[in-house]
């Protein structure tokens, strides 16, 4: 069930191998984190590569470059328009904001390279507001690796201020500077940003994990019950796949491996597998039944990564406007 996504990766991966480690290393200085990881795991996996296959990847290359040669007239539109439909209209604009308007963090940005528990310690002693700030920036798994590193009470009250969260002023990134050092850089130049609120927090909490959420919520809703609410309705759990329409799950599993399926569904209930089973072939469905007979004990631990795993497809899929997520009570229904 591997993506078209797996491809393109491999293709790219095969690309940057055969123009040389220079020239290599200067296209991972244009890639996000996760692009390079990406881009390293491919190359790492690939022993040899068949001599066709690699001219069948520098003959589509070619043929691409030829085709895009000359340069648009409004490049601000196109930019534009491309994050749209690679993005979705919300995350395009926030990154817009950054591309046309000048403000990035370039500091935080070095955050991203960094792993959760480097990131907790380095943050552990400041103030919420500060680490609230600052975890909007990244992605929501990542942040959400991060909070795992903190204090539960720690965890709860950075959890609450970026659900309140209205923007980022930059005096509050000025005070980070201080124990960033040049990590942080140019506070005093950045302009308010659209980052945090209830949606952000509740992408944070669905990467948490059951055994975090839930305090995590109920610590909310003692300071505010509407907010904790809120963010419940903008929450999606793997049990909420089942309320995804049928079109919608079998695009899911277009994206989904099937040992990762496997493994999230020895956590599902029986309405969700049979959700699952109904949306494939009599024979691929039959497969997947004896996979999970067959599968012996999983670790929670392991169960939830894989549903977080697929999560993190169903909103790719719902921010490129390919599905519609299965509402909680939230104002954007169908009639």
């Amino acid at each position: 069930m591997a993506g078209e996504d797996t491809v393109g990766i491999e293709e790219a991966a095969i690309l940057l191998m055969t123009v040389g480690e220079e020239q290599a290393a200067e296209v991972f200085k244009f890639l996000s984190p996760k692009e390079v990881q990406k881009l390293g795991e491919a190359m790492a996996r690939m022993k040899t590569v068949p001599r066709d296959k690699v001219d069948g990847v520098i003959d589509k290359f070619n043929k691409s470059k030829d085709e895009q040669y000359s340069l648009v007239g409004d490049t601000d539109a196109f930019v534009s328009q491309v994050l749209k439909r690679a993005l979705g209209d919300e995350k395009a604009g926030m990154l817009l904001d950054r591309i046309l308007q000048g403000r990035d963090v370039s500091g935080i940005e070095s955050l991203k390279w960094m792993d959760p528990g480097s990131i907790a310690e380095l943050l552990k002693n400041e103030h919420p507001q500060i680490v609230a700030s600052i975890l909007v920036h990244l992605e929501r798994d990542h942040a959400s690796e991060v909070l795992r590193n903190f204090t539960e009470r720690m965890r709860n009250d950075v959890l609450l201020r970026v659900a309140t969260l209205d923007g980022i002023q930059p005096q509050a990134l000025q005070e980070l500077n201080e124990v960033l050092s040049k990590v942080l850089a140019g506070g005093e130049k950045l302009k308010k940003a659209t980052l945090g609120g209830t949606k952000t927090a509740a992408e944070i909490l669905n990467f948490l994990g059951a055994q975090l959420e839930t305090p995590a919520v109920e610590s909310i809703r003692e300071h505010d019950p509407d907010l904790a609410q809120k963010i419940l309705d903008q929450m999606f759990t793997f049990d909420d796949v089942n309320d995804l329409d049928d079109r919608a799950v079998q695009l899911l599993l277009r994206e989904v491996q099937s040992e990762s399926l496997i493994v999230a569904l020895k956590g599902a209930d029986q309405n969700l597998r049979e959700k699952i089973f109904k949306n494939m072939s009599s024979r691929a469905a039959e497969m997947l039944r004896e996979d999970l007979e067959a599968k012996g004990p999983v670790r929670v631990s392991e169960v939830e990564a894989e549903q977080r795993e697929i999560l993190k497809i169903v909103r790719r899929l719902a921010d490129e406007g390919q599905i519609q997520l299965g509402g909680k009570g939230g104002d954007d229904a169908y009639l």
